[in-house]
């Protein structure tokens, strides 16, 4: 990884080996001790919990975003962000990225909350235009709109994606199978019970990656960012996601070129809509034997 002192006209493309992903600095998962009742019974138990903390996004030493998420693959979730919030074009705008906690009492917060930074070194003409259209995001569990101060300040905006000619075979069974098959990659979740899941699934609705998250938005961010990391962003296939089917993730979807997505629960009206403007593929409430297509997609 260069230094973030390095000249101006280096410029090393983000690949696997450039950026490796180190060790997580902060658990995952906590347990606590809770109060269980049951049939008037009481007893004292240890429950797993998992972890909320505070992520601040840094692009070029300028903090942009503190979005509240899974300590856990901090590295891809800041590279996914970058993609889905339009920030960089592709992983080659993305030169390094380098990941580290922050103690409770270094960033102003309360006792055991410690938080993690993330810095990006990007592009030049990316981190202008950021700083063009800047805006906060503070404090949000990876959902895009929340707290803006206006209707203009929503970013609807999207591109259609182009024709796909395997789109048709992500079918219903092609789905089910994959949706089928996410809850044995779902490790946290299986522990604490508050963790969402995005995974990319072949045609063959086989499962290749999945990536948790406390917020379904950062899942599908850190799903994104292991894509683009591994150089198969644009591959046939589908995401499948542990949530409902809002806007938002059907919009970050469209941005980064994928057109097909499943969800466990309902999709929102906004979501299908969007899904229709944007040309993609949406199957929704996936809960085998059934799955609901909503928009069928390629005719954005």
């Amino acid at each position: 990884m260069p230094a973030r002192n390095a000249p101006a006209d280096y410029h090393q493309p983000m690949t696997e080996s450039a950026c490796p992903i180190p060790a997580q600095p902060i658990a995952p998962l906590h347990t606590h001790a809770v109060s269980f009742f049951h049939a008037g019974q009481q007893q004292r138990q240890e429950r797993v919990l998992a972890a909320e903390v505070p992520i601040a996004l840094v692009f070029n030493g300028i903090s942009h975003a503190v979005m509240m998420g899974s300590p856990t693959d901090a590295e891809d979730f800041a590279l996914g962000f970058a993609l889905t919030e339009g920030i960089i074009d592709s992983a080659a705008d993305c030169y390094g990225i380098e990941a580290r906690p922050v103690s409770a009492a270094a960033a102003g917060l309360p006792e055991g909350m410690d938080g993690m930074e993330v810095q990006l070194d990007i592009a030049s003409r990316c981190f202008a235009r950021l700083k063009d259209r800047r805006r906060s995001m503070t404090g949000r569990t990876g959902c895009g709109v929340c707290g803006v101060e206006s209707f203009a300040a929503l970013d609807l905006s999207f591109d259609a994606l182009p024709p796909q000619d395997w789109l048709e075979q992500v079918d219903a069974a092609t789905v089910l199978k994959a949706i089928d098959a996410l809850p044995p990659h779902q490790i946290l979740n299986a522990e604490a019970g508050a963790i969402h899941a995005a995974g990319w699934a072949t045609l063959a609705g086989d499962i290749t990656d999945v990536l948790e998250d406390v917020g379904r938005h950062n899942a599908l961010d850190k799903l994104v960012g292991r894509l683009a990391r591994t150089g198969r962003l644009g591959e046939p296939g589908l995401v499948v996601l542990s949530s409902r089917g809002s806007h938002e993730l059907v919009r970050k979807c469209a941005k980064v070129g994928i057109a097909a997505l499943a969800t466990i629960s309902a999709p929102t009206s906004m979501g299908v809509r969007m899904a229709e403007l944007t040309g993609l593929r949406f199957w929704g409430l996936c809960r085998p034997p059934r799955a609901v297509l909503y928009a069928a997609g390629g005719k954005a």
